[in-house]
């Protein structure tokens, strides 16, 4: 069985963690059953030097958890009806954090499509941040939990290391500011790695 990543292990810049993130497996078990999925495409978010950042403006209630420590979720509720995960990184009272995006499912299958029915093949069951949540049934009340805790309901688990050649990078999605920044990593080749769409002034208004 894989082993779970420890906070040292997490504890690092946000770019660096992004590329490290990719192959690891997030596992969310429940009273539904548990479903794992593979990282496949993440994107990097630092904290008062990115304007693209929940903290750039300074700590709030709301992003509180992404001030650290390193190796809990941040989860946050974004259009009203969706939720999307980040993994916390750097050191405790620095902000910083990688969103989760897409994943590809390895166990779980049949719950995960029952919570994405309207998923169009198995590579598109967990395709995209708000879509990956909603498969592994995290709100909410997610929010803070420390994956690094063994006896935690969403635990991140090591997996095989992506080969650096097959790791693309580039904008990232939907963000408002600092649109250009190549901050967005993905497995090359994953059919869950979602369509890039460029940001701007609505989607400021949506996620701010």
């Amino acid at each position: 069985m894989s082993r779970q990543l420890t906070r040292d292990e997490l504890a690092i810049d946000p770019v660096d963690l992004a590329r490290r993130l990719l192959g690891c497996v997030l596992e969310s078990r429940g009273e539904q059953g548990t479903v794992r999925v593979r990282l496949a495409e993440v994107e990097a978010y630092r904290g008062l030097d990115d304007p693209a950042s929940h903290c750039y403006r300074g700590r709030t209630p709301r992003n509180d958890v992404m001030w650290g420590p390193a190796g809990h979720l941040y989860v946050y509720f974004v259009y009203g009806m969706h939720f999307c995960a980040n993994i916390v990184g750097l050191t405790d009272g620095q902000p910083g954090a990688v969103l989760l995006r897409a994943g590809e499912v390895l166990e779980g299958t049949e719950l995960a499509r029952a919570r994405r029915p309207t998923a169009r093949g198995n590579g598109a069951v967990a395709k995209g941040p708000a879509v990956l949540t909603s498969v592994l049934g995290v709100d909410r009340a997610h929010n803070g939990i420390d994956l690094t805790d063994p006896e935690a309901s969403v635990r991140l688990l090591d997996g095989p290391r992506v080969p650096p050649e097959r790791i693309r990078t580039g904008p990232r999605v939907g963000v408002a500011a600092a649109m250009d920044i190549p901050w967005r990593f993905w497995i090359d080749g994953s059919p869950a790695v979602s369509t890039y769409r460029r940001g701007g002034r609505v989607r400021a208004r949506a996620e701010g």
